[in-house]
């Protein structure tokens, strides 16, 4: 049997500050992780940090229409996802057959930097989805993918329509489900393309020569 191992064997006598940048270098590895349930769907792509940064600030909407604490529920969408840098992210399919140590790769990610009490007490409180910001943040992960289905919906990919449905039922928030059910139902471009009068587009914009 192979031995697990530790990739923080050789970073122990790492100062604070060292830790930090090594911390802020993972974290950047999000840039570069793919979001993999678009492998199955056939369409779109993000990155994970992509997705945290939306993810977060749908969070910040959320915890406003609930009156909930806004800072609490924004931190829990923002670090939401970090073991990713090291686990990769596994869709449905993965999770079959593949398991992964969320906490232990949370763990090694911030020992040393003095962050890890905060970031692991955010992360239990997120999995034990008893506060109500746990249950926004969870809600507005559930919608950045919806709002991304809508739009390859719109754009004609017919799976994403079944894969909203799905999505729809995961809500657990009514904030969650009133911001859902509006996003399945709006189209992705009216927020530009139906802003200003349509002779803004059709007299090359707004132009009358």
């Amino acid at each position: 049997m192979t031995t697990p191992c530790d990739f923080t064997a050789n970073l122990k006598d790492r100062d604070r500050i060292k830790r930090l940048t090594d911390f802020l270098f993972e974290i950047g590895m999000l840039r570069h992780t793919p979001r993999t349930g678009y492998d199955f769907l056939g369409t779109g792509k993000e990155s994970v940090a992509e997705h945290s940064y939306r993810t977060t600030v749908i969070g910040y909407v959320l915890a406003d229409m609930a009156g909930a604490d806004k800072a609490k529920t924004v931190m829990l969408c923002l670090f939401h996802d970090i073991h990713e840098a090291r686990t990769g992210d596994f869709n449905y399919v993965h999770r079959k057959y593949n398991t992964s140590d969320r906490t232990q790769a949370l763990r090694d990610a911030t020992m040393g930097t003095g962050l890890g009490d905060a970031i692991l007490a955010l992360w239990d409180e997120l999995e034990e989805v008893q506060s109500l910001e746990a249950q926004l943040a969870q809600d507005a992960d559930q919608i950045d993918l919806i709002l991304n289905l809508k739009e390859e919906l719109d754009l004609g990919n017919k799976y994403a329509g079944t894969w909203m449905a799905d999505a729809l039922k995961r809500l657990r928030t009514e904030y969650g489900k009133q911001l859902a059910e509006q996003a399945s139902t709006t189209d992705h471009t009216d927020w530009w393309y139906k802003g200003p009068d349509r002779t803004w587009w059709q007299n090359k914009n707004g132009r009358k020569d």
